[in-house]
């Protein structure tokens, strides 16, 4: 897969077929775009090509924080695993939020990026203000000789799969199994191992303190998680993580740690990836380090239970 990060990394190919947008999390109803998208590449005999931004739309726009499901790596990543020919991030700035919709398709998508043919979204909003919809693309590409398809909603469990639903069951509920549904795949966290204050050894649980690789990548809601580690050399083991400020000692950073199960070893300067499988607690000050130790116990126990129901 070509990946075209940045405006000076950008080629022009007129056979490209294309659909636009952020993609964060690349979830299923995204991967349903995605499917068509790469069919309709093969009938055309041309790259399929993924148009997406960096920063969020809308940290620039609104200035608001927005909590990434997928870093550009990792956006990278599950789209060349899916078999994409053509990766395109197009760095998102006030002065490129200020182009009309017309202006948009013709400088961008069309002298640009070269699209044969468009494959968005039912809700597909584009242009300063998000003023250009579907209609509006079509009567471009009347213009400008490229096609338009239009993929409808796609749902689990009834409800439509979107990047803020998905943000707000890991965010503000901590619903990680119904997350990673809507995902297809276990939410992932990647980070560097850091040393910490040694607390979860004291207890007996040490733990594996993780520096997040991208400070925009979305947290889980705080508390205590099953989770699968994958190790560096790619071996796997199951983890006991916790989100939090460590009620029981006072402190008021909030860190990212797992415990790995049934493993040794020296883990400081690694790259881990923590997959998600299931909360078990929120977080939660107990009366002494004994106490915490009793009931790490018990979470270690549900813990294992999670990882062979699940992983």
């Amino acid at each position: 897969m070509k990946r075209e990060i940045g405006w000076d990394a950008i080629s022009h190919d007129p056979r490209s077929v294309v659909t636009v947008g952020t993609f964060d999390g690349v979830h299923c109803g995204h991967r349903a775009i995605i499917e068509y998208l790469q069919e309709r590449a093969e009938a055309q005999d041309g790259p399929s090509t993924l148009v997406s931004f960096d920063p969020h739309p809308r940290a620039v726009v609104h200035d608001e924080e927005v909590p990434l499901l997928t870093t550009v790596a990792e956006r990278a990543d599950l789209l060349e695993g899916l078999g994409l020919d053509r990766f395109v991030v197009i760095p998102f700035s006030n002065d490129f939020a200020q182009l009309g919709p017309k202006a948009y398709v013709e400088e961008v998508l069309v002298d640009r990026i070269g699209a044969q043919e468009i494959t968005v979204g039912y809700d597909h909003r584009f242009g300063k203000g998000r003023a250009g919809d579907v209609e509006d693309l079509r009567e471009f590409g009347e213009q400008h000789g490229f096609s338009v398809d239009v993929i409808p909603p796609q749902e689990v469990d009834h409800d439509v799969v979107s990047s803020s639903t998905i943000r707000s069951l890991l965010l503000t509920e901590g619903s990680i199994e119904q997350a990673n549904a809507r995902l297809g795949r276990p939410y992932r966290l990647s980070g560097l191992v850091s040393r910490g204050q040694g607390r979860g050894r004291e207890l007996g649980y040490p733990t594996a303190n993780l520096a997040l690789e991208d400070a925009r990548k979305l947290t889980p809601k705080r508390g205590v998680y099953a989770t699968m580690v994958v190790l560096p050399n790619g071996n796997r083991r199951g983890g006991m993580m916790n989100i939090g400020r460590r009620p029981t000692f006072d402190e008021m950073d909030v860190t990212v740690e797992v415990h790995l199960l049934d493993y040794e070893g020296d883990l400081y300067g690694a790259t881990l990836s923590v997959e998600f499988l299931q909360r078990l607690r929120a977080e939660q000050k107990f009366e002494s380090a004994t106490a915490l130790a009793a009931q790490l116990s018990e979470d270690e126990e549900r813990c294992r239970t999670v990882i062979r129901t699940q992983a």
